[in-house]
């Protein structure tokens, strides 16, 4: 069975590659030819940048992570909530919509990720 450390050190690696996948909804946005009609989208940009920047400077200490998420995923969540009022003002197209199912399965899983971490945490204490 793997330790705490370890366990934890996979939630952290799972939670990378949530941010990943966020980070090209970042990429597709900031290019889209929209983004100069819609100044809205450079804060969906601004929040991913955030989070995952804060989150990788923690990939080595677990508990940091977790913590770091904890405080950053309110607003990153917030951010996706104004993304999902405004998108279908913004474009109709497969990208968008698909973007935004994206981010809520990003955040959705992130969530259930920090929660799991949380038990393993609590239970080495």
């Amino acid at each position: 069975m793997a330790s705490s450390e370890e366990q934890l050190q996979g939630y952290v690696n799972r939670c990378q590659e949530l941010m990943a996948h966020a980070w090209v909804v970042r990429a597709f946005l900031r290019h889209a030819d929209e983004i100069e009609d819609y100044p809205e989208l450079t804060n969906t940009c601004r929040a991913i940048f955030d989070i995952a920047r804060a989150l990788e400077t923690r990939v080595d200490d677990s508990l940091g992570y977790f913590k770091m998420l904890n405080k950053k995923l309110g607003k990153f969540r917030v951010a996706v909530e104004q993304f999902s009022d405004d998108v279908t003002e913004i474009s109709t197209h497969t990208n968008y919509s698909q973007s935004l199912i994206s981010l809520r399965a990003c955040i959705r899983e992130l969530e259930e990720t920090l929660s799991a971490a949380r038990i393993v945490a609590q239970s080495d204490k």
